[in-house]
């Protein structure tokens, strides 16, 4: 670290000082998750002369402070929401970017996506190679950086440091400010306890994974408990290749199922872009040379997906209508989280061989005081569709799953109502039958 000292002072500021980089009209990049910068954001927020500056984040997961400043100083935007971000999109403080997360490195190449003048990230300390460590969140953010022309660093000494993979870093010599954090540990996200419903629908799910296969799951409470009930099945030799690692990992590998011994590229390696959540997740992942970090345009890659034989990816939906079509980012208008990956590894895990890609979702959800079912005749009004029907392959409920790949709208109308609360199939079958996708042999379920 000597060597690089010299510099290391004279980039050191205040965050107060380090913010003055940002000028009205500036686009303004944060590191994302358990990473986006706390004291920076601050900053920032105190800077009400600026107008219309725009902030460019993802899935937040403490509140950002120059969202809440009101008036036209700061637009926030983010490509995936957290709770925070769906608050203030309710009070139209937040405005979603949609896109799948493994194209967004390859939109900042090209000036797709508008570019940051200003990149401000989470970091660990400076190594003695004058490396700083980009966290628990690698994403897109050293394309961000690479674009920005001014780049600051938010130094926290507990960020986990995630060995890679590659993109994992930032050069000090790349690097135009520098500011001591607050030290803070990152964020916590906290578990779900299973229901039954959910315990079901993982059982479905584990059914169809065999010894060897290679794991991702998706953001979200139930893919998480599918993840400790594989712990708790007979199989062995798992891999990962995930976008996300969470805790369900760290069970699965102290419980002797990973080993990563079968997969067909990063052997031995649990392979993730961005993790999230409790404090023994950072722990497991800081300095762990059985994990590797890499940009999302590697692990969410359909391409990279299918190399490893028996991809299993496993994701969550708000919605599926007798099409086959899913929603799982919006209820209406209201935007819930994003695309995120679920199409990039329903498509990877599909082409992989022996891979098997699963979208699952409870059959009912309360709303406004009432159970409805999440099975739908047709998307609801104003729902965004996440996954369209042609690259769907399995649906789970507790009711049961249904491989859709290849069959006709007759046929899938049939097995989606199987899905279904029986308390909702006759008002489906009704429904298929005005849209002309039942035919006199389907079964009355």
């Amino acid at each position: 670290m000597s060597k690089y000292l010299n510099e290391y002072k004279s980039k050191l500021r205040t965050a107060d000082e380090a913010v003055k980089a940002v000028k009205s009209g500036d686009w303004v990049a944060y590191s994302h998750f358990a990473c986006t910068p706390k004291v920076l954001d601050e900053a920032l927020a105190k800077r009400r002369e600026l107008i219309n500056v725009n902030i460019r984040a993802t899935c937040a997961v403490h509140p950002v402070k120059v969202a809440a400043v009101q008036n036209n100083n700061f637009i926030y935007n983010s490509g995936f929401f957290s709770a925070f971000d769906r608050q203030l999109h309710d009070n139209n403080s937040c405005f979603h970017v949609p896109g799948l997360y493994s194209e967004a490195p390859i939109n900042i190449r090209q000036d797709n996506a508008p570019s940051p003048v200003v990149a401000m990230v989470i970091t660990t300390p400076m190594d003695r190679g004058g490396y700083f460590n980009l966290s628990a969140a690698n994403s897109y953010v050293k394309e961000k950086c690479n674009k920005a022309t001014t780049v600051i660093v938010e130094i926290n000494e507990k960020a986990p440091r995630c060995l890679g993979g590659n993109h994992e870093n930032l050069h000090i010599s790349e690097v135009d400010y520098i500011v001591e954090g607050n030290n803070e540990p990152l964020p916590e996200i906290p578990g779900h306890a299973a229901t039954e419903v959910d315990k079901t629908i993982a059982r479905l799910i584990t059914e169809e994974i065999e010894d060897g296969a290679c794991i991702q799951l998706g953001i979200g409470g139930l893919p998480n408990i599918i993840g400790g009930m594989i712990a708790e099945s007979d199989l062995k030799n798992l891999g990962v290749h995930s976008e996300m690692m969470n805790d369900a990992f760290v069970t699965l590998y102290e419980a002797g199922k990973i080993t990563g011994a079968n997969k067909s590229i990063d052997r031995y390696k649990m392979v993730y872009t961005f993790a999230l959540g409790s404090a023994s997740l950072y722990e497991f992942i800081h300095d762990n040379p059985c994990c590797a970090s890499y940009p999302v345009d590697y692990t969410n890659s359909p391409q990279i997906i299918s190399q490893n034989e028996k991809q299993i990816a496993i994701n969550n939906a708000l919605e599926v209508d007798l099409f086959g079509q899913v929603s799982s980012e919006s209820f209406g208008s209201r935007q819930i989280s994003g695309t995120g990956g679920q199409v990039d590894f329903t498509v990877g895990a599909f082409h992989s061989r022996g891979g098997k890609a699963f979208i699952c979702l409870n059959s009912t959800k309360k709303l406004d005081g009432k159970i409805v079912s999440r099975i739908a005749p047709q998307i609801s009004p104003g729902s965004t569709v996440t996954t369209p029907r042609s690259m769907v392959h399995y649906i789970v409920t507790e009711y049961g799953k249904a491989n859709l790949k290849g069959k006709p709208t007759w046929m899938r109308a049939e097995m989606i109502i199987n899905l279904a609360h029986p308390d909702y199939r006759e008002d489906l079958i009704k429904a298929a039958e005005k849209m002309k996708i039942w035919v006199k042999t389907n079964k009355r379920v």
